[in-house]
């Protein structure tokens, strides 16, 4: 595909992209609008059962024309798998959209959190980023143009009770995508966090109460429950030459719980 015009050299497709959490509610979404769009995706997640299952349901759209489907199984809170992620990236010749979209959002109250706990889910959703994000980088540079798209929670903006490790680490991603922006833009690689609502995945509907879930669809503005579905399009503008003069902001979309 050619490059567009203007500022950016960054196309519309025919792209390289690579999900973390791809095979959740959320991750599956954005591999499937990808994949539509022409791009190769390598997608990774902790589950190979998961991964076998997503290559399975999306067969029929990887196999469009220009669409691709890589997987590979792993943790990005563990170095040596986030090392084979590296290889695979080069492999394919390089990055051009990273998305971070995994986490673990664990129930705990405070006094109940012992350190192991909290280095967990820290590792999960904080440091898992930066090792992913510092891996991949390199493969990155030098190509006039990149994304990267962090996934955060809107939980950051009112405090959550039984979350304070995870509401820690995702409030943390607020300094380490301004920052990172700064130190990138140079190479034209934008960096952003979306901070999603309560999103009606598999293990929110199984793990959260059900009086939660209807408190916070009262809350919004829209008045309805938040999909996985919502999230596409604010992601895939983020990642597309229209965002190339969008970096270092967060995007909140919860439909309107929180106006920031």
């Amino acid at each position: 595909m050619g490059h567009e015009s203007g500022h950016g050299s960054g196309r519309r497709s025919g792209r390289t992209v690579l999900i973390t959490g791809a095979a959740g509610g959320v991750g599956a979404e954005l591999v499937a609008r990808f994949l539509r769009n022409g791009d190769t995706v390598l997608a990774t997640d902790l589950s190979p059962e998961a991964l076998t299952t997503l290559r399975a349901d999306l067969a029929e759209i990887a196999a469009a024309p220009g669409a691709r489907l890589l997987t590979l199984a792993g943790s990005i809170a563990a170095e040596d798998d986030v090392a084979r992620l590296s290889e695979a990236v080069a492999e394919v010749g390089g990055l051009d959209i990273l998305i971070n979209c995994a986490g673990f959002f664990p129930f705990d109250t405070f006094e109940d959190t012992d350190a192991d706990t909290w280095r967990r889910v820290i590792d999960i959703n904080l440091t898992g980023y930066y090792l992913v994000t510092h891996a991949l980088l390199p493969h990155m540079r030098g190509r006039g143009w990149g994304r990267i798209i962090n996934f955060g929670s809107a939980s950051m903006f009112p405090g959550v009770p039984g979350q304070v490790h995870y509401v820690t680490a995702k409030s943390g991603l607020v300094g380490f995508t301004r920052s990172l922006a700064r130190e990138v833009g140079t190479d034209g690689i934008t960096v952003n966090l979306l901070t999603p609502g309560l999103t009606l995945t598999g293990p929110v509907k199984a793990s959260f109460d059900p009086a939660l879930i209807e408190s916070q669809r009262n809350g919004r503005a829209l008045k309805r429950d938040q999909h996985a579905t919502d999230l596409v399009g604010p992601v895939f503008f983020l990642a597309s030459p229209d965002a190339e003069f969008v970096t270092g902001q967060t995007l909140n979309v919860d439909g309107g719980m929180f106006m920031n």
